[in-house]
């Protein structure tokens, strides 16, 4: 029994604008707290690598737990993970990429009083620069591996187990650079960094009822569009919501290294622990569209690294590509 629900059904508003809020209540809160985490303990980029993608990717996790056993469950797997990871990479990127910019790192100052703090502030964005970078490199190399892994024409369970392992060695890397990073500054993670954490936790739950209660609600609709067989898309739009809340309030204000890491490392969540745990439980087909969004989410990605080698960062005309990269994406996937 989910409390929650049982409070929303006692109450007689169990519709899907109530349960549409809450996801994104839920979602705000988890994104209000997260912002407090950078004074407790936590740089932007571990920020945005390391704690994000568990918050923001949380949805899809539950989505492949809701759907395990189902009919299709793996086609839906896998048009869920593609569209959520070619969505950040494309719109949620080339968006406030056209209208704010996404550069890493603030004006260059002339003041002599300033030299000091503006030579540690470049070391920082020089290391959060290399960070992203590095973890372009891992979107790159777990989206190559989880393709051929899957060029027999399915992952199986012993596949699955590689995309986990490769997982959970990057989280290792992650939680070790990190606590490198407080050593090095002498940080420690405060009592309200933990206050914090559960905090996001009970923002979490909320994210489990509303999806939970979403998805079946999704299962049972026979519209045009808006029917069981679309579920994949549908669940993947949904799970983006998270993802844009973050994106655009951190472009908004100037953050480009979190909006860019908490886009990137998301990613690994869908790719690859969904597909993974999704694999474990149930062989998943390869289908065509899969090699086209493994094309576009590694285009992408070569892309944006290369935009923060050159440029440091990604200029405004640069979302245009990535949104024709995204219809290209729609297109390929919704017309097959």
């Amino acid at each position: 029994m989910n409390p929650l629900s049982d409070a929303v059904d006692t109450l007689g508003i169990a519709t899907v604008w109530t349960y549409l809020g809450l996801f994104l209540a839920a979602s705000l809160l988890m994104v209000w707290r997260l912002e407090a985490l950078l004074d407790h303990g936590l740089e932007g980029t571990a920020l945005g690598t390391l704690v994000m993608p568990y918050c923001s990717g949380l949805g899809n996790l539950i989505f492949v737990a809701l759907v395990a056993g189902k009919k299709d469950h793996g086609a839906e797997v896998l048009t869920n993970c593609l569209v959520n990871n070619v969505t950040n990479l494309t719109l949620l990127l080339g968006l406030p990429a056209l209208l704010w910019g996404l550069r890493l790192g603030g004006k260059k100052s002339a003041s002599p009083a300033r030299k000091s703090a503006a030579k540690a502030a470049g070391t920082e964005q020089q290391l959060n620069r290399l960070s992203l970078l590095l973890t372009l490199a891992a979107v790159i190399f777990f989206s190559g591996v989880t393709w051929a892994l899957g060029a027999d024409g399915q992952l199986d369970a012993t596949d699955g187990l590689v995309l986990i392992a490769l997982f959970l060695f990057w989280q290792c890397f992650q939680v070790f650079d990190v606590l490198k990073h407080n050593v090095r500054t002498r940080q420690h993670f405060r009592l309200m960094f933990y206050v914090d954490v559960g905090i996001v936790l009970i923002g979490a739950f909320g994210l489990y009822t509303s999806i939970d209660w979403l998805v079946a609600w999704l299962s049972a609709q026979d519209g045009a569009f808006i029917n069981a067989g679309n579920l994949g898309w549908l669940s993947g739009w949904l799970m983006v919501l998270p993802n844009a809340l973050l994106a655009f309030f951190y472009a908004a204000r100037g953050r480009a290294d979190i909006t860019y890491a908490s886009q990137v490392g998301d990613g690994h969540i869908c790719i690859p622990l969904c597909l993974g745990l999704s694999a474990v439980l149930q062989p998943l087909a390869i289908t065509p569209f899969f090699t086209t969004g493994i094309t576009v989410l590694v285009g992408a990605a070569l892309l944006h690294a290369l935009c923060v080698l050159i440029a440091n960062g990604l200029p405004r005309w640069m979302g245009w590509p990535l949104l024709a990269g995204y219809a290209w994406f729609l297109i390929a996937g919704l017309s097959g």
